[in-house]
């Protein structure tokens, strides 16, 4: 069983009717196996509500965190997750095998923004509104990575139960995937991404007031 987690600001209506992930999940509704386990009208950070799960005594034997904004085009998804968490600790659909001093991004080398190096970024992902968007190919899957995309990550309970790798619930959006990543490389856990298809509706927001917080935070917590 795989526990898919969610935190949306949406209604429980809206989600289901209207919401990228929600239709997805209609469309997998043959998929027993996946549990949707969705915060509604959320105003809490995701890394509350994502650790929050893993603590929990009805929790699946592995944890899969997504964004709503986000098509499940993969309909294979929990054979391709399961595979995933066998061959890594903690997997994403796009990472950087690298990671450079103050990088704001997993994909940026620098606060100009500007891409890394292709050779060093694997994975891909789809973007657009509606789902099956024009895909962004990164580099080569599955492969070693330092970082990952936060849209999905998933992991096994138990390796992050035993390791004790969690959301740092100071980054309540931006920055709490990098920050994620570098404590489970810290902890010893090897991040890798895997190859999943999925479309996703944002591009994200750089540079915003937000941003610009967390990342302050985030260089202040690992001094790089």
């Amino acid at each position: 069983m795989i526990d898919l987690v969610c935190a949306t600001r949406m209604t429980p209506e809206e989600f289901w009717s209207k919401g990228a992930l929600g239709l997805s999940l209609r469309r997998l509704h043959h998929e027993s196996r996946l549990r949707p386990r969705i915060y509604f009208e959320n105003k809490h950070g995701l890394p509350f509500l994502y650790n929050q799960r893993i603590v929990v005594e009805d929790a699946s034997p592995v944890m899969a965190f997504i964004h709503d904004d986000v098509w499940l085009d993969d309909h294979f998804f929990f054979e391709h997750v399961m595979a995933g968490v066998t061959a890594y600790d903690v997997i994403g659909v796009a990472g950087n095998r690298r990671r450079l001093p103050g990088q704001p991004s997993w994909a940026f080398a620098n606060t100009k923004f500007e891409w890394d190096d292709r050779s060093y970024l694997s994975g891909a992902v789809a973007h657009g509104p509606s789902a099956f968007g024009p895909i962004s190919a990164f580099g080569a899957t599955p492969a070693d990575c330092e970082l990952l995309d936060g849209v999905l990550l998933a992991a096994k309970r138990e390796v992050l139960l035993r390791s004790g790798v969690r959301f740092d619930e100071r980054f309540e959006f931006h920055f709490y995937d990098m920050d994620f990543c570098r404590s489970a490389r810290a902890a010893g856990l090897r991040v890798g991404t895997w190859p999943i298809a999925l479309t996703h509706q944002s591009e994200g927001g750089f540079s915003s007031n937000g941003w610009l917080q967390s990342y302050q935070r985030y260089i202040g917590k690992w001094g790089d």
